[in-house]
């Protein structure tokens, strides 16, 4: 039999960037390719944030967060988020709760509850976790680092589709506005702010298509 090798040694491609810029679906491509199992971090902080609305938590409450993030039963089977045994792959993908998610990633408290939980992740063959501070703070040990970036206007514009595409209403205006903001915030909050990891591999996938940028990422990776 094959020895496994050390936790540490268990490659890791550590994918961030902002709010839609194309991460998720590029991650769980790549995990896909690879034979990788996947992290979606966000969906943590979205259950989270999803928890504390249906629990009344206020999302300033520093303390009773982090108290509640390290309680809550999340499990994830076969492409669905679960929160205390319920399926709730939908209501954490509102925009609502995704501004409350950021909200309450400014708290260190609860990033540190969360912590553990994503390093859980790290199992043989690999991992693929996409995130904003993958690379930074969770993996900094990531064998491939990548940060994907695009304009805000692509952005928005592919959150709008999204949306709808899920039966969510959305307006151009209040998304661009929204994403804005949300970068604003994510990048000068005290804890573990949005930025490349001083190795990682930039990408602008404003004008790519997401096979382009899977390309792209498995390239570097086999390149590694």
């Amino acid at each position: 039999m094959k020895p496994t090798r050390p936790f540490h040694q268990t490659p890791v491609i550590a994918i961030d960037g902002p709010t839609a810029s194309g991460k998720g679906t590029v991650a769980a491509l790549v995990a896909a390719q690879l034979g990788f199992h996947l992290l979606d971090s966000g969906a943590l902080y979205r259950l989270a944030a999803l928890a504390s609305v249906r629990y009344g938590v206020a999302a300033d409450d520093d303390a009773a967060l982090a108290a509640l993030v390290g309680d809550l039963h999340i499990t994830f089977r076969e492409g669905c988020a679960q929160l205390d045994g319920v399926d709730v792959s939908s209501d954490i993908r509102a925009e609502e709760i995704g501004n409350r998610a950021s909200a309450i990633a400014v708290h260190q408290s609860v990033r540190a509850a969360l912590v553990a939980r994503q390093r859980a992740f790290r199992k043989e063959p690999g991992l693929v976790a996409d995130g904003r501070d993958m690379g930074t703070v969770i993996f900094p040990d990531a064998v491939l680092k990548v940060f994907l970036t695009a304009s805000v206007e692509a952005r928005a514009a592919r959150r709008y589709k999204q949306l709808i595409q899920k039966g969510f209403s959305a307006n151009m205006d209040n998304l661009l506005r929204d994403l804005r903001e949300r970068d604003e915030r994510d990048s000068n909050r005290a804890a573990a702010p949005l930025k490349p990891a001083a190795d990682a591999k930039l990408l602008d996938t404003s004008a790519l298509s997401i096979d382009q940028a899977v390309d792209e990422v498995v390239k570097w990776y086999r390149e590694r």
